[in-house]
């Protein structure tokens, strides 16, 4: 609350801290988190069976720290029971956000004090990480007995750190401006002793005898043990390898690390921030060969781009990464050994793919998606969870998600579909859209995503705003020597801006940038023949948005004798088909695929870090990579398909499905047309078209035209087959003479498409924006002029009875399925669905204005029966006083495939 006479608070450049950030700000790596997953399972409502369905998970939390350990209510996100055990722990120890700001001379003061207090024997019995290094250091030999590195005390002194800051600001989370700071202090700090070399501190009366004793008893019942852990090279032209450590009882861990760096002992070992998603324990090790007030002005050797990229700081020389340290709450020293496979998740997880990538391990494949469609079609971490880790791996702060609520009355510009049209006034419809904040550790802001669309259910904004910024971050990585201009120019693609913070967060990337390169080779060209498809076809073949699931072997194969060395396999691998969420090669041999159907086919190289992260030996891997020229091998086979929801929800209430009976009534409008030229508007993979080659019709040229890619190579494989049958068979019972494929939009004019006797547009609409279907229609019927245009499209209100005929499924999000005040549209990539009246007014609107007429139809169900037709169709006639002349010129479709009788298939350009 603001008094009456304070002056506005001016805009605070730093968000509000949470609950668990409260909790680090006072206790650091002292609070430790643990995450149990509650079961929670619910009567299924059949009485007497004592059956149980099981209900989406729960989490709890304990929250261990110093003084007390507090459990949490159960949740359904971890994230929101740590919250929870965080503010519980605030408000028992009533924790105050107090403002630490000595002076400066107070600040020297302070830190001698705190100095001091570290050598006590008070803070030597402490459970904590730093004073595991106090009691190793007493086991030291010789003239090392007791003497802890300053180094240590910068990286793991979580109070030093905040009192430092206070002496000079720049020194926060810089271990190369702390320990200068440490070591001034010291020499004014009558109990410590200062080490020749100036790179270490002791105190200088020694431990009473009983303390001595303790860590005597300590070290005889500690096990000695062997720690794989990573060295890597200054040179980015040597290899990256494994060594083995020895860790006795009576040995200093970082003594030993020494020797492997080739330097004197642990005071000339240098300490980086913590790496990874959890692991604190998780550090880069380098050498230091200066004394401490020397480091700043003196050349410290060869930079360690790949060490300096994996801890986001400037590490020189060799280096060492292993997952050693001192737990709270324990003596005893944790140890997990690192393998080359481990380093080379880590690099791959300072990408956003690469976070996606190693999320779905065992999935070399794996990619990306385009799109975040629906929850239950997603595999591997969500878009906000990737974003999240990659953030951890780039020592940012938790990215921050602002979800926006909206009501369609103050929201005037919404699609119609959005709008409630026909609800008591009162009412209004939810939509939401969500903000993308991404802060460094000092909270200043690198980068902001605004997305303007809004969403119909808060975790589809969450999830689709955390997707754009991933995209775009990967665009970033594949340029990293780009400019804030350019960033910034390419950002307005994703509604994004980046500060001038951001790039100097990213400068590693450029480190690396060159070699990477040299790794990654270019993805070849691939042609849908150079795939050898075995197996034989039950004419089950995935389309668009089913779920499609292959059993898959990937090897390393030597062009030169055909040496093989196997990387990986899955037996089950599940993946959205159509939303680019595996490498483009598989997603093309299996869009040639039925179920049962297997494909084997080679492939340039990946990026060497993705492969070797994969591989089940990364040694033997790396030496037929540098022995050889080789390539990909993959095997894949399609073992299943689950269909989209909306074919699903057809299926389940229609017999034929409401798919064929659309194509069906089309084609019996094309036979009773006697049009010799159509045009299918959006054909997709060319269901339309097969159906026509299937009975006899007066059509002797057929058109398709569509923007994907994907779907038209496997229209092109569909049709070319068929016809090449057709023209085979000895009864002649089709009069096509000629077959063309086009990519491009249906919403720009190209002469080629003109005046036409029959066109089709089947369920393409409700996927452009409302803006975009009123021009395609006008462009259609002014332009196009068709004798016949016949346009169909979902009837919005017969969703509610599409939808009760299908059983939620167990992954569909609560909200989801408490969704109660509209129905869902039938798909995800739906930007509309109208209603009849809705449908009924663009139709007339535009036959009016082009001097058609117009008549409704439709298919499932009943149009005298409410809710009307589940499929609405308008067929548009040309009235026959319409003059047109066709424009030539313009022609911005690309002829992808083209048939013609007596004459072998020929591809414009390879889809």
């Amino acid at each position: 609350m603001v008094d009456a006479g304070t002056p506005p608070a001016v805009t605070r450049k730093k968000p509000s801290l949470t609950p668990k950030a409260i909790v680090h700000q006072n206790y650091g790596d002292k609070a430790c988190y643990k995450v149990e997953e509650v079961q929670n399972c619910t009567d299924n409502g059949c009485l007497g069976l004592g059956i149980l369905n099981k209900a989406p998970c729960l989490y709890r939390c304990t929250l261990n720290l110093p003084e007390i350990t507090v459990v949490s209510d159960v949740f359904r996100k971890k994230k929101e029971a740590e919250q929870s055990a965080s503010q519980m722990a605030i408000d028992k120890l009533g924790i105050h956000q107090k403002e630490y700001n000595p002076t400066v001379k107070e600040a020297w003061e302070d830190l001698s004090c705190h100095l001091a207090f570290l050598f006590s024997n008070e803070f030597l019995s402490s459970p904590q990480p730093l004073s595991g290094h106090f009691r190793a250091a007493l086991r030291r030999a010789n003239h090392l007995n007791g003497f802890v590195p300053i180094s240590v005390i910068a990286v793991y002194g979580f109070k030093i750190n905040n009192i430092c800051k206070c002496i000079d600001p720049a020194s926060e989370g810089n271990t190369e401006l702390l320990m200068p700071l440490i070591l001034r202090a010291a020499k004014h700090t009558d109990s410590l002793l200062v080490s020749d070399g100036e790179l270490s501190l002791r105190r200088k009366s020694s431990y009473p005898p009983e303390v001595l004793s303790l860590l005597k008893q300590e070290s005889q019942i500690s096990q000695a043990f062997s720690i794989e852990v990573i060295c890597i090279p200054s040179s980015l032209n040597e290899t990256v390898e494994s060594l083995w450590l020895n860790i006795t009882p009576t040995s200093y861990y970082l003594d030993v690390i020494a020797h492997e760096l080739g330097v004197a002992e642990a005071s000339n070992v240098l300490i980086s921030r913590s790496i990874g998603k959890t692991n604190a324990d998780m550090r880069i090790y380098s050498s230091n060969q200066h004394r401490i007030d020397d480091m700043s002005q003196l050349e410290k050797g060869p930079l360690n781009a790949w060490a300096s990229y994996l801890a986001n700081q400037n590490i020189y020389g060799d280096a060492i990464l292993a997952s050693l340290g001192y737990p709270w709450m324990s003596s005893s020293l944790n140890h997990e050994s690192v393998s080359l496979q481990s380093y080379y998740r880590m690099i791959m997880s300072k990408t956003p793919s690469g976070v996606y990538k190693v999320s779905r391990i065992p999935g070399l494949p794996a990619k990306l998606p385009s799109a975040f469609t629906t929850k239950s079609n997603w595999r591997g971490c969500l878009p906000r969870d990737a974003l999240c880790t990659f953030c951890r791996y780039n020592h940012l702060s938790e990215p921050v998600f602002c979800t926006q609520n909206n009501s369609s009355d103050s929201l005037h510009d919404l699609p119609e579909a959005l709008r409630t049209t026909d609800k008591d006034p009162q009412q209004s419809t939810k939509v939401y859209g969500c903000v993308v904040k991404i802060y460094t550790k000092t909270q200043e802001l690198i980068l902001q995503c605004s997305p303007p669309e809004h969403h119909r259910k808060q975790a589809d904004a969450l999830q689709r705003s955390a997707l754009k910024v991933l995209h775009w971050l990967n665009l970033f990585f594949e340029n990293p020597d780009m400019s804030l201009e350019d960033l910034n120019l390419l950002g307005k693609r994703f509604n994004l801006y980046a500060t001038h913070h951001f790039l100097k967060e990213f400068a590693f990337c450029r480190h690396v940038q060159d070699f990477s390169r040299n790794m990654a080779v270019t993805v070849m060209d691939y042609e849908p023949s150079l795939f050898n498809v075995e197996g034989a076809s039950i004419g089950i073949t995935p389309p668009s948005g089913s779920l499609a699931s292959i059993r898959y072997i990937i090897s390393l194969v030597s062009q030169d004798d055909c040496t093989k060395q196997f990387i990986e396999s899955c037996e089950e691998f599940e993946f959205e088909f159509g939303n680019d969420a595996v490498i483009p090669q598989v997603e093309a041999a299996i869009a040639q695929m039925s179920v049962g159907q297997s494909a084997c086919f080679l492939s340039e190289l990946l990026q060497l870090e993705h492969i070797l992260a994969a591989a089940k030996d990364p040694v033997a891997a790396q030496n037929l990579l540098s022995s050889c020229t080789c390539k990909l091998e993959y095997t894949v086979s399609l073992m299943q398909i689950t269909e989209p929801l909306e074919d699903r929800m057809e299926k389940a209430l229609f017999t034929p499905p409401l798919s064929k009976q659309r194509v069906e009534f089309a084609v019996q409008y094309i036979k009773e047309s006697s049009a010799a030229l159509l045009i299918d508007f959006g054909c997709g993979s060319g269901s339309l078209l097969d159906s026509l080659l299937s009975c006899p019709t007066s059509l002797e040229k057929i058109i398709g035209v569509d923007i994907s890619r994907k779907a038209l190579a496997r229209a092109a494989k569909l049709i070319h087959s068929k016809l090449n049958k057709l023209m085979e068979s000895k009864v002649a019972t089709c009069k096509i003479e000629s077959a063309e494929l086009y990519d491009g939009s249906i919403t720009k004019f190209d002469s080629r498409l003109c005046g036409c006797d029959i066109a089709t547009c089947l369920e393409v609409i409700e996927h452009m924006e409302e803006e975009d279907a009123w021009i395609f229609g006008d462009l259609a019927l002014s332009s196009f002029f068709p004798k016949i245009l016949i346009v169909s499209t979902p009837n919005y209100e017969y969703n509610m009875i599409l939808q009760r005929s299908t059983p939620s499924s167990q992954d569909e999000d609560l909200d989801e399925k408490n969704q109660s005040s509209s129905c869902k549209f039938r798909n995800h990539d739906h930007k509309f669905e109208w209603t009849r009246q809705q449908f009924q007014h663009w139709a007339c609107e535009l036959a009016s204005r082009h001097n058609y007429d117009v008549k409704f139809s439709g298919v499932g169900g009943s149009g005298d029966v409410e809710p009307g037709f589940a499929s609405q169709i308008a067929i548009f006639r040309r009235l026959e006083d319409t003059i047109r002349m066709t424009i030539e010129g313009s022609r911005p479709c690309i002829p992808i495939w083209e048939w013609t009788r007596g004459a072998n298939v020929q591809h414009k350009e390879t889809p």
